[in-house]
């Protein structure tokens, strides 16, 4: 054997260059076997288990956020530990925790109650004088005699398109949010933090609701906007942690071995074979007899053949659609028993503005309570650090600020430079607005047309829920049997949600108008069309979510799912507040349907060409160019060879203009 070449020195002032995205062996092999008893034990800064049993000597010196980064990793502090059981159970309690606040209040309770509190302030629009009385009276008809106005500061709206107009509101204080927040998830220890004040501050708005009264009917709309607002951020952060998760799962990063070794020369891994160790200059560290991997997993590395890079991304997104599903389904499946429970109250409490505050009261406690484990489980996974500008408090939370409103631009114009990126936001754009203002307009439809009750609506969110947590499982076993790849998927679930409108529309046919029913004028329709959603539902939440998150430049995923949210929450500005105007000018909600028909039809070209494996090759080689000019910086010359690997933030601490530059010489 030929004698071992004398490793050259570090440079004194850089840190080495990070791992491989992939995780490449020596980052494997030098630091822990994947598949050992610690990877599912307790995970953060909470956990009971030590160090020593958890992890090797080296690696009980990472993650405590000082010092030099650790060998192998981008930057101090750095989690690369495998994501483990109680991680990801963690991941799927906040589902379990908050999916409730978004499918039993804002999708239903609470757009109820303000349109009743409304209600009891409004008088008629025929003299301006009458009371409107109670929600079983005429609200909208084809004649303006029934409509039933407030004033909201000297304008007069229609009680419906109140909270159409509220939701509206939320949505866009919530992109805001979510853009001054991105920073400080991306960086330092604060994705986990920030998760949990939003979800304590948006449980504590529901809660709020057992004291709005008609009184202060506009107390209700401002508890919609916090709570909306504190919801959709936790959520941005939430999914955040799904590309992290994914990528250093126990089972991606196996293959991910399997690719690195068959690109290192003169290492063959076999069936049967021996495994064979690799030269690192702190090898000493490690028991020369000591095995890699453990013997009861040995098997999992013996391979013939290393997979593609093409099946790796496969794998990974195959795992990251498996995780997102299996999340939203537990989401739905507490949002299911929720609403059970809460109409059972309806019905105990009688349908009134009390019960339906009762009801809302114990959402906002059920977000609270089992937000708690996830609180407890949930890993910090903290990003590479902002430069220390020595400021503190206020000033330091003004400088996150400042840096994340100076990342949206940058990421705006470099998701511009993905082609994938782009054609499923502007699909996600129109397809988020799609959703959000169906539900709305179908609540008050239900409730101001066909004059259904309470309890009635919370019967039309139970099978809603119930077909999601279907639709949610369902459309990966037929993405499976019919060979669907992801883009063919969404098209399927884009046909299937354009029945709804088309139904509703149907009302305007003669021959139908004289059958009395068909087109959703008898309340029982509402039901096979909440079946419809649900299921339409399911299958769009988790396939969005995955897909994006394969497209994500790595290191950058907070930053790009603020992108992610904005690009929903910002959309969905539109759909309710045109819904809104078109009530207002014709008296009637049926002519939504014709705006919703031509919303949910819009994506679907968009979606058509997006290809799942050139945008992650091209976020990729983005991210390569980006490091390569951040050491180009650092050592004064050209970097003729750039690795593959996970960047510290695609987007920190550079100039975007710069980077665009660079990558064009």
């Amino acid at each position: 054997m030929p004698p071992e070449q004398p490793q050259p020195p570090p440079h004194p002032f850089r840190p080495p260059p990070p791992p491989s995205r992939l995780l490449s062996v020596q980052s494997v092999a030098t630091k822990r076997s994947l598949l050992s008893h610690s990877s599912f034990e307790a995970d953060d800064e909470r956990s009971t288990t030590t160090d020593s049993d958890r992890m090797s000597p080296r690696d009980s010196l990472e993650g405590d956020g000082h010092g030099p980064p650790h060998p192998g990793h981008s930057y101090p502090g750095e989690d690369t530990r495998p994501t483990s059981k109680k991680e990801l159970a963690g991941w799927y309690m906040y589902a379990f925790a908050a999916e409730t606040y978004v499918i039993c209040a804002i999708s239903s309770f609470i757009p109820i109650l303000l349109e009743s509190l409304a209600r009891e302030n409004g008088v008629l629009l025929s003299d301006r004088t009458t009371p409107c009385g109670d929600s079983s009276k005429p609200g909208i008809g084809p004649s303006d005699q029934g409509q039933c106005i407030v004033s909201l500061l000297g304008v007069d709206i229609n009680t419906a398109s109140f909270a159409m107009y509220t939701f509206s509101i939320s949505v866009l204080l919530q992109a805001v949010v979510v853009v001054t927040i991105s920073c400080a998830a991306d960086h330092g220890n604060y994705r986990k933090r920030l998760l949990l004040l939003f979800a304590w501050i948006g449980s504590a708005c529901v809660m709020a609701y057992i004291f709005v009264t008609k009184e202060v009917y506009l107390l209700g709309a401002l508890l919609a906007i916090i709570s909306n607002t504190a919801f959709g951020a936790s959520f941005v952060l939430l999914n955040s942690f799904l590309p992290l998760l994914v990528r250093h799962h126990p089972q991606v990063r196996a293959s991910a071995v399997k690719i690195s070794a068959a690109n290192v020369p003169g290492l063959q891994i076999t069936a049967h074979s021996p495994r064979q160790s690799f030269s690192q200059p702190e090898s000493g560290l490690v028991n020369s007899t000591s095995n890699l991997l453990p013997q009861d997993a040995s098997e999992m590395y013996e391979l013939q053949r290393a997979p593609t890079h093409e099946e790796l991304t496969s794998i990974e997104l195959q795992l990251s659609t498996r995780i997102s599903a299996q999340g939203i389904g537990i989401g739905y499946g507490a949002a299911l028993f929720v609403q059970c429970v809460s109409i059972v109250m309806l019905v105990a409490l009688g349908s009134s503005t009390w019960s339906q505050r009762v009801v809302l009261f114990f959402i906002g406690s059920w977000w609270a309570a089992f937000t708690a484990p996830a609180a407890l489980w949930l890993r910090p996974r903290p990003g590479p650090p902002l430069a220390d500008t020595g400021k503190k408090g206020a000033r330091a939370a003004l400088t996150y600020a400042v840096y994340s409103w100076k990342n949206l631009f940058r990421t705006i114009k470099l998701a511009g430079r993905l082609k994938d990126i782009l054609l499923f936001l502007a699909a996600w754009f129109l397809l988020s607005d799609a959703v959000a203002t169906t539900s709305g307009t179908a609540v008050l439809f239900a409730k101001t047309h066909l004059k259904m009750t309470p309890g009635a609506l919370g019967l039309i969110n139970v099978i809603s829920t119930s077909t999601g947590v279907v639709g949610a499982f369902s459309w990966s076993f037929i993405a499976r049997h019919f060979k669907l790849r992801p883009h063919q998927v969404l098209l399927s679930i884009i046909a299937v949600f354009e029945l709804i409108p088309l139904y509703g529309l149907l009302g305007y046919l003669p021959f139908v108008q004289r059958w009395q029913v068909i087109g959703l004028q008898q309340p029982w329709e509402m039901y096979p069309l909440a079946a419809v959603y649900g299921f339409v539902l399911g299958g769009l939440g988790a396939y969005c979510r995955s897909l994006y998150g394969e497209l994500i430049p790595p290191g950058s995923e907070a930053a790009f799912y603020a992108l992610y949210a904005i690009t929903d929450k910002g959309s969905s500005v539109f759909g309710p507040t045109i819904v809104g105007a078109i009530i207002d000018a014709s008296g009637e909600i049926r002519p939504a349907f014709w705006f919703l028909l031509a919303l949910v039809g819009l994506p679907a070209p968009f979606i058509y060409f997006v290809d799942v494996e050139r945008g992650k090759k091209d976020g990729e080689k983005l991210s390569e160019v980006i490091e390569a000019y951040k050491q180009r910086g650092e050592d004064g010359v050209s970097t003729p060879h750039y690795e593959d690997g996970e960047r510290q933030g695609m987007l920190a601490d550079y100039d975007g203009t710069v980077a665009e530059d660079h990558s064009q010489r």
